[in-house]
């Protein structure tokens, strides 16, 4: 490790099989903490690059827990997270109308670290139970169209550092591997990130690997689609801008905030897929779901899968299956 350590202090960047190497002794608690936090700290105050990307992700992916359902077509919602934004539970709330809408979602998430309430906050605060065990998912994704992989079950390596990763309290390239790193490896994604470069190397990975993806950042330094500011989206085909505020409707970052404790954060994402959301959270809810929507069907116009989100989001149907699964 003390090479390495030392290539990244003297911002050298690592090799992929040096970050493979790298990740698989952290994984098998081979990296004692000091090290560990050097190495998450100098990674970050440099940028990870594509290669250490690609490193890090395959070894987590050798070490995790192996995943596979009885479905042909799957999807996972879930942003990097790091953005400090506060907004609400956005990619938790979209995997649910995409489920009430018919589609299968094995949804990947985790604890929040530099935010308040990350997916997996909300879903234990409201009373879902973590598992590993495949054929409890597998019947979950039968009943309800969707299942939630808490990621420190089925990553070793990131469990190892959840505590370091809390203690810092920022945001780090552990943020940005987990997206990358679903077990099941689901067929399409709806990802997002909160800056550019990050965005273009996961269009990168994400070409060869699934059957159709979305990736998108906020300009304003969003993992998801706000409407604050314009979004780029990157997809296998597509790169394109979305644009701000819809017509007729202006609202700030107060508007979609995500609450001060993770019981209004639960109590907000009950309440929005119930069909009571306000009109701007019912907006960007309805927008994620118009890209995921445009991920299983490229042809679909943006247009037409907002109306079909939108109309999704006020019926209310979603929170059917967080009563079955939570609630």
């Amino acid at each position: 490790m003390k090479p390495l350590l030392e290539k990244i202090i003297h911002h050298s960047h690592l090799t992929k099989n040096e970050a493979y190497s790298c990740m698989l002794a952290i994984g098998n608690g081979e990296v004692n903490d000091a090290q560990t936090v050097a190495l998450i700290t100098g990674i970050q105050m440099r940028g990870l690059q594509l290669a250490e990307l690609m490193g890090f992700r395959e070894a987590l992916l050798e070490l995790a827990l192996p995943m596979h359902f009885d479905v042909d077509d799957c999807i996972d919602v879930c942003g990097t997270g790091g953005d400090g934004k506060n907004t609400f539970n956005i990619s938790t709330a979209t995997a649910f109308v995409l489920a009430s809408l018919g589609y299968k979602v094995v949804k990947h998430g985790n604890y929040g670290v530099s935010s308040l309430c990350g997916s997996s906050n909300v879903l234990e605060a409201l009373g879902y139970t973590f598992t590993n065990d495949g054929d409890s998912l597998q019947r979950q994704l039968e009943e309800t169209n969707i299942c939630f992989m808490h990621a420190p079950l089925f990553h070793p390596a990131l469990k190892a550092v959840a505590p370091l990763r809390k203690a810092l309290g920022v945001a780090t390239f552990f943020n940005s591997m987990g997206p990358l790193v679903n077990p099941a490896h689901p067929t399409h994604q709806l990802t997002g990130t909160y800056n550019l470069e990050l965005a273009r190397q996961y269009q990168h990975v994400l070409r060869t690997e699934r059957k159709d993806f979305t990736v998108l950042h906020g300009m304003e330094g969003f993992d998801e689609l706000t409407f604050i500011g314009v979004t780029r989206i990157l997809g296998k085909e597509r790169d394109i801008i979305v644009g701000s505020n819809p017509p007729n409707l202006q609202y700030t970052m107060a508007d979609i905030n995500g609450g001060e404790t993770v019981q209004q954060a639960a109590d907000l994402l009950v309440n929005l897929l119930s069909g009571k959301g306000t009109e701007p959270q019912n907006v960007v809810l309805a927008g994620n779901v118009a890209l995921a929507l445009q991920t299983f069907h490229p042809e679909m116009d943006f247009e037409t899968a907002f109306a079909k989100g939108y109309e999704a989001v006020k019926s209310g149907s979603a929170i059917k299956s967080l009563k079955i699964l939570a609630v």
